[in-house]
């Protein structure tokens, strides 16, 4: 008998399987993973995973080790400034060509069944109570378990046989892989440009390997919201925007391979299952303030893992899993970062983006929590303060523009 059905073969849904294993050992060969294309494949993502996510991994006994550039700190540029911040190692940056592979490839290591190649087209709830079911239809066979996870990220199957609704947080993303140029930060930087105000989002510019030559991943990051994302206003066009910021650094979009997705945000009040089906990683939703993923991917995977333990020895009920991620810390960092996109993105974004380059508290502080790192209080507490301050400003503008327009 199966006892879970994992839905996706990306980060997410392969941690889920490996912390399920770890916690409930014994029990491997009755975890199926389905994933839809075949390893190593293609994944466009920045790959930056921030040390927690690494760290998270070693608590279940995986280490992915491929190759990537070590990380030590963030660079941010908004407002005219620059602030840069190092803490010591805070993550790397990774191909998911390989990242993938490797970490499916623990996966199977412990005795997890993974088939790829495998398109999932629906799911469908069987039986009720105790003996309930649920049958996953692929393109050439059916399988079926008590429990289904879905890590199939933005467009998934799994969140659509839930009934949830499209995306309400949508970022579209636009990356490219170039030769360093003259004015790239140091390679143990991650570089974030806040400077085009036009853009919900930002630009990026991260070191990276690709086939052991050692190159730097561009991108720009737009971020959508509303009560239909997909359905809303375009917003600016990616291509021409990254393409002058290139063109500027002496480059050219027209030379660069031009990888395109879709990132979907966290939102609090959104449901993430019920009591068959339980939504991970980019199906339930992502940090939709800068749109990482990967370390976020493998915390999901992490709590699902251990949650589904309890539930399959009848300690809990998988319906609980909404209130499972909102008590974790993963769940208290996700609502913040929903709060705070929309918070940046809008009409307060002048005085919050003075407040991030006014000192070096807000990419420190960036910086300790992408590596997992303990806190400095002092420091959260300067944090604090810039962002009460930058909200008083705004809310102080907002009363003069009020009155001038009288």
């Amino acid at each position: 008998m199966t006892d879970l059905v994992i839905v996706g073969g990306g980060p997410a849904g392969l941690t889920t399987a490996l912390a399920l294993d770890a916690a409930r050992p014994g029990r491997a060969s009755e975890i199926v993973v389905l994933e839809r294309a075949r390893y190593p494949r293609e994944k466009p993502c920045a790959g930056a995973v921030g040390r927690r996510g690494d760290d998270l991994l070693a608590t279940i006994g995986v280490r992915v080790d491929v190759s990537g550039v070590p990380i030590s700190g963030m660079a941010l540029g908004a407002a005219g400034t620059e602030r840069t911040a190092r803490t010591g190692t805070i993550g790397r940056v990774v191909r998911r060509l390989e990242f993938d592979a490797a970490l499916a490839a623990e996966v199977r290591r412990r005795g997890i069944r993974v088939v790829e190649g495998a398109k999932v087209e629906s799911l469908m709830h069987r039986g009720d109570g105790a003996s309930a079911r649920v049958d996953v239809v692929t393109d050439g066979a059916v399988f079926t378990a008590p429990f289904v996870v879905g890590a199939d990220g933005v467009g998934s199957v799994a969140r659509r046989a839930l009934g949830l609704p499209g995306a309400t947080m949508l970022a579209q993303v636009l990356e490219v892989d170039t030769p360093a140029v003259a004015g790239d930060r140091p390679r143990d930087l991650l570089y974030f440009d806040l400077h085009d105000r036009e853009l919900a989002g930002y630009f990026w510019d991260f070191p990276t390997l690709v086939d052991g030559e050692p190159l730097v991943c561009r991108g720009v990051y737009q971020l959508r919201s509303g009560t239909s994302a997909a359905e809303g206003p375009p917003g600016p066009d990616l291509t021409s925007r990254l393409g002058a910021r290139l063109a500027a650094q002496g480059l050219s979009i027209d030379a660069c391979k031009r990888k395109r997705y879709s990132e979907r945000g966290y939102v609090s009040r959104e449901r993430i299952g019920d009591d068959r089906c339980l939504l991970v990683g980019e199906a339930a939703g992502i940090d939709p303030t800068t749109g990482e993923g990967i370390a976020q991917a493998i915390e999901y995977g992490v709590l699902a893992g251990r949650f589904l333990a309890r539930v399959l020895q009848g300690r809990a009920e998988a319906r609980g899993w909404g209130r499972e991620l909102a008590r974790s810390r993963l769940g208290v960092d996700l609502r913040v970062r929903s709060r705070l996109a929309r918070a940046f993105y809008g009409d307060a974004r002048p005085e919050l983006e003075a407040m991030l380059v006014s000192g070096d508290s807000a990419v420190l502080a960036g910086s300790r929590h992408f590596g997992g790192k303990r806190h400095d209080l002092s420091t959260l507490g300067q944090v604090g303060w810039n962002i009460g301050r930058a909200w008083l400003e705004h809310q102080l503008h907002g009363v003069t523009r009020s009155r001038v327009g009288r």
